[in-house]
């Protein structure tokens, strides 16, 4: 399996450019299709010129955001497309240990008010 930065193929031009990086996502893929996704990529770190860990450059097209979409390949491999440096913008800082904090924290209640939702069913 493996995890990447995802376009829909209306979403890229002739030049193999994403026309619209704000409608990327991450994916999971798994025999040449989506075996699972999150929503739309946040700006502050993934276009942000303060934040250059986890830029995006480069998605993989598919045919649409779907579970058990297929990928587009070619002949040697997944076919990508290039986020432009135009796209990039200075957005601030991002503190990432606080957002993965966060994260984890919002699936813990997350996993709480289903446990306690199926209790009372």
């Amino acid at each position: 399996m493996l995890i990447r930065h995802c376009v829909e193929d209306t979403n890229v031009n002739e030049h193999f450019l994403v026309v619209d990086p704000l409608k990327t996502r991450h994916v999971v893929l798994k025999g040449g299709r989506i075996k699972s996704m999150s929503g739309l990529v946040d700006p502050a770190s993934h276009l942000n010129l303060d934040y250059p860990d986890h830029k995006i450059t480069t998605c993989v097209v598919t045919e649409k955001f779907e579970i058990g979409a297929k990928v587009r390949f070619v002949s040697n491999g997944l076919l990508f497309a290039r986020v432009d440096n135009s796209a990039f913008r200075h957005y601030g800082y991002v503190d990432y240990t606080q957002r993965l904090y966060d994260m984890i924290e919002a699936v813990k209640k997350n996993q709480q008010l289903l446990r306690t939702t199926t209790k009372e069913q």
